[in-house]
């Protein structure tokens, strides 16, 4: 039974190049893109790894666009964000069991490497 995902983007190469180094024959792949992440897993991941903000990406382009670094943004901002456009999601988030990995970090990814 698969009970590991990754929730990644296949039009991205630093994803892709992550997701080649992983063993990812136990997990569920989920392109965001592709499919869109819905409020129950977005809560979920949330609660894993403590709050929405540790899942928002600032490098987002639209997060330069719609000058988001000005404003004051809050927890319930930043799940709508994310809701609302795919690319506010940090990636990849990999959920091994209990346990979250987010985003391009070597040592995230070295972490989830050994739980997978």
């Amino acid at each position: 039974m698969k009970k590991n995902k990754i929730y990644h983007l296949g039009t991205c190469s630093t994803c892709q190049g992550i997701l080649k180094k992983l063993n990812t024959s136990s997990c569920i792949l989920q392109d965001i893109k592709q499919e869109a992440i819905t409020p129950e897993q977005l809560d979920s991941m949330a609660a894993l790894s403590g709050s929405y903000e540790a899942l928002f990406s600032r490098r987002a382009i639209k997060y330069r666009t719609l000058q988001l670094k000005d404003k004051k943004l809050t927890e319930k901002d930043y799940r709508k964000l994310i809701l609302s456009e795919y690319t506010f999601l940090k990636r990849p988030v990999i959920i091994a069991g209990k346990e979250i990995f987010i985003g391009t970090i070597k040592a995230e990814i070295e972490k989830a490497k050994l739980k997978l």
